[in-house]
Parts: structure tokens; C-alpha cells; sequence
């Protein structure tokens, strides 16, 4: 007879959807964009948690976001109050903040 797997080894670690949760603060136009509200929270793959992956989320999430959210022109993001610079991807972890920051125009 074969060995079997008993049903509390059958589903394995691997299987199971791990998240980490990452909290998105708005500022300017994206608060706009999003209903006014100030910050939420979104949960990512933690294979795959990182801020090119997050960006999609949010333009997933809130489509009158998307057009800011998906162009870095339009959106900098900030990662634990430092900013991300143009065209880096920097991986996330469970409690990060990251702020959305519209360009600041002024004269």
C-alpha cells in the first residue's frame, strides 16, 4: 500500500496566499481622484509586493486614478516618508506606508 497524505499535511504553506498589508496615504489631486478619502489600506502578494505592483492595484482600485497612478510623471511615490525616485521599483513589506504625492505647481 502507498503512503498517503494526511489532510493536515495535504494543503502545503506554499498554497496559501500571503499578504502584506500596506497602508496608502493621498494627497492633492489623488485624494480627488479617489473620493476624498485620506488613506486606506491594500493588501499585495508578498511574492510579489513591490511598488510597480501596487501602482496597478490602485489603478485597479480606483480607475479616475488610474491615468496619475500609472505615470510616474504624474504621481511620486513616497516610502516611509522617502521619496522613490523616477524608474526604481522598491519592494514592500508588511507596514509600510506609502504615499501618493501629485506634482506641486506654484509660482
Amino acid at each position: 500500500m502507498s503512503p498517503s497524505l494526511s489532510p493536515s499535511s495535504s494543503p502545503s504553506s506554499s498554497s496559501t496566499n500571503v499578504v502584506v498589508t500596506i497602508t496608502i496615504l493621498f494627497f492633492a489631486s489623488a485624494r480627488e481622484a479617489v473620493g476624498g478619502i485620506t488613506s486606506t489600506t491594500v493588501e499585495l502578494d508578498i511574492n510579489d509586493a513591490n511598488t510597480k505592483t501596487l501602482r496597478t492595484k490602485l489603478a485597479n482600485l480606483y480607475p479616475k486614478l488610474a491615468s496619475f497612478v500609472q505615470d510616474e510623471e504624474n504621481i511620486t511615490l513616497a516610502l516611509n516618508e522617502e521619496y522613490i525616485p523616477m524608474g526604481e521599483v522598491k519592494n514592500l513589506k508588511e507596514g509600510d506606508t506609502v504615499a501618493l504625492i501629485p506634482p506641486i505647481s506654484g509660482g
